[in-house]
This record gives structure tokens, C-alpha cells and sequence, in this order.
């Protein structure tokens, strides 16, 4: 496993995040919705993430956690469903990370 840093990471986790709102936004009635909560997870990730800025490498069992999840994330292909993920991934992220 590759070293990465928290902050890295996260912005793996981010990318993932943006990936599941553009999905959930192909549900036109949820748009608004799925922009809001993308953006208020994304604001917690980076607040998160912060105190990690110049810190060395993660634990690996923290980037396996954090890949699985976002290996998991990229496997959704249903709106809807990705709606539903996007709270459960940064949640999952959070848990991995100690908060």
C-alpha cells in the first residue's frame, strides 16, 4: 500500500463524494437536496482533514478503510441509491479517521 497522507486521502474521499452528487442529481426532484448535503459533508471532510495538513503518512488499516469505502461508493450506479451514500461515505471516512 502506497503512503498517503490524511489530507490526501480525504480529498480521495472527496472525489468520490462529487462523483456520488452528480449521480443523485440525475433525480431532478432531489437536486437541491443532493447539492446541500454534498456540500455540508465536503465542509466537514476538509475541517476533518485540517489538522492532518503536514502530518506524515496515514496508518495503512486508515487508507484500506477509507479505499474500501471508496471503492464501494464507485460501484453505485443507481441514483437513488447514491443519494443514500451520500451521507454513508463520508460518515464511514469520519469513523475511520477517529472522529
Amino acid at each position: 500500500m502506497d503512503a498517503v497522507t490524511i489530507p490526501e486521502l480525504v480529498r480521495q474521499a472527496i472525489a468520490a463524494e462529487e462523483a456520488l452528487a452528480t449521480l443523485g442529481e440525475e433525480i431532478e426532484d432531489e437536486w437541491s437536496y443532493v447539492n446541500e448535503v454534498r456540500d455540508a459533508w465536503i465542509d466537514r471532510l476538509n475541517d476533518a482533514a485540517a489538522p492532518f495538513d503536514g502530518s506524515g503518512p496515514a496508518n495503512p488499516a486508515v487508507v484500506e478503510a477509507v479505499r474500501l469505502a471508496i471503492d464501494e461508493a464507485g460501484t453505485i450506479r443507481d441514483p437513488h441509491r447514491a443519494i443514500d451514500w451520500l451521507s454513508t461515505l463520508p460518515q464511514v471516512v469520519l469513523l475511520a479517521l477517529g472522529g
